[in-house]
């Protein structure tokens, strides 16, 4: 029997410190997320971090907390329960991190008989830190506890015409009363070493901070390149919308540490508009996220916008992640209909 598992990224139990930090510490912990030496990472993460961005974190998921409950959560259980109403396969919702595991996630379609899992990582474009944390933990929960089932796993899927299509559907419909001047892909960030660690061929990705010409450039590198596909999810959209290249930009956000991550960043670009190139009405798209949560609805949606109010500019709109939106819903239930 066959049946699909949802895969997303987590949430904190509430709005807590002590769930932030407990949280956090799963999050960061992860040696796909800051790969660096167990020790140093654990020096970093539970002697630094853990000690002073916990209670920040709390203050800024307070701010975009829902009554019922974490806005990543929420959302991802709708996206659930409409996928499972358009197929009869059983579909289950797990996340990387916090309560609903993927060994509850797997262990829900055991118990339903299914021994065939169509894996899908909520994540458009391929990392380290995203899909192929989910994928391996998936496979090692497998042979632990349900050696009979076999796991097949969804690719990065910014390259789908039926994706970019429903993507860009949700983006139009938004924008579609809203004057703006500039469209803004802003993606989040990773370290520029995450983008060399996953070149499969170990010589296409340019080293160099800033210098992406290599993302231009054909190669096997790019099934496995997070920078090359969000590039190419802009170009793509654009492509789709018949928008002015002129009009769109794309940036990364989020970013930790002093190590260089990918660039331009996203809080950087977003003064730059309005203090250099005299842009007043800008529009942001996060199609690095399927889900709003804390990275869209409050360092874009709040803090972004405040950033780009205080350098001068006028309007200032953030375009909902795709979340569960019915040509979405649709895309999804297709997918697991073929499986």
């Amino acid at each position: 029997m066959k049946g699909a598992l949802l895969v997303n990224l987590g949430s904190p139990e509430s709005t807590d410190p002590k769930d932030v930090k407990k949280y956090l510490g799963e999050f960061l912990m992860d040696e796909r997320v800051i790969d660096v030496p167990y020790w140093f990472r654990s020096f970093l993460v539970k002697g630094i971090i853990l000690n002073t961005r916990p209670k920040k974190s709390a203050a800024a998921y307070k701010k975009i907390w829902w009554k019922e409950g974490s806005p990543l959560i929420v959302l991802s259980e709708r996206l659930q329960k409409k996928v499972q109403q358009k197929t009869e396969l059983p579909v289950a919702l797990a996340m990387r991190y916090g309560t609903m595991t993927i060994k509850k996630g797997l262990q829900e379609l055991h118990d339903k008989g299914v021994t065939e899992v169509m894996l899908i990582p909520l994540y458009p474009q391929f990392a380290m830190a995203t899909t192929e944390t989910i994928v391996v933990l998936a496979e090692e929960i497998r042979k632990e506890f349900f050696p009979e089932m076999k796991i097949t796993d969804v690719p990065a899927f910014y390259n789908k015409p039926e994706y970019i299509k429903a993507l860009s559907s949700s983006i139009k419909d938004y924008l579609a009363d809203k004057d703006y001047d500039h469209l803004l892909f802003s993606y989040h960030g990773v370290p520029e070493r995450h983008i060399r660690k996953s070149d499969v061929t170990q010589s296409h990705c340019n080293p160099e901070p800033g210098n992406y010409s290599c993302c231009e450039k054909k190669s096997k590198a790019h099934e496995f390149c997070y920078r090359h596909q969000c590039y190419q999810t802009t170009k793509n959209v654009i492509t789709e919308l018949g928008l002015d290249e002129n009009t769109v930009s794309t940036s990364f956000q989020s970013r930790l540490g002093v190590d260089p991550w990918l660039q331009p960043y996203t809080d950087r670009t977003i003064v730059n508009k309005a203090e250099k190139d005299g842009v007043k009405k800008l529009a942001i798209v996060t199609p690095a996220f399927v889900s709003d949560c804390l990275e869209t609805l409050e360092e874009i949606a709040m803090e972004g916008k405040h950033e780009f109010l205080e350098a001068g500019g006028e309007e200032f709109y953030t375009v909902p992640c795709i979340n569960d939106n019915d040509e979405w819903t649709d895309v999804l239930a297709g997918w697991i209909n073929k499986f």
